[in-house]
């Protein structure tokens, strides 16, 4: 059961969802049959669970969505990726705990309750 925060990115939403956001969004490129994508998906509820309302975060599924991971180059899954209006994206492969997550992409400015 995933978060209630987190979305399912598809190659008929993707661009709306999230090139078109106006929050930063967090992108859990994944698979089914993907075991280190089991590993990443609690750490991605922590974080839709961390930054609800503050951060977006959507999860696609490479198999079900060829045009998305074609066009950013997925090769290698799980790939976490970190759309922020007005940057280029970015990205890390493989599993990825909240905290080092949070590093790579400068989340915990954006933390909407910082005490928590």
């Amino acid at each position: 059961m995933t978060h209630p925060n987190i979305k399912e990115g598809t190659d008929a939403n993707f661009e709306e969802l999230v090139l078109h956001s106006d929050k930063p969004v967090v992108v859990d490129f994944w698979a089914a049959w993907c075991g280190p994508c089991k590993l990443v998906a609690p750490e991605i509820d922590k974080l839709a669970e961390k930054y609800a309302g503050a951060v977006e975060v959507v999860k696609v599924d490479v198999d079900a969505n060829p045009q998305i991971s074609q066009a950013f180059n997925i090769m290698s899954i799980p790939t976490i990726a970190f759309f922020k209006p007005g940057d280029q994206p970015k990205g890390v492969i493989g599993f990825r705990p909240l905290e080092q997550l949070e590093q790579q992409f400068g989340l915990t400015e954006l933390a909407p309750n910082p005490t928590a």
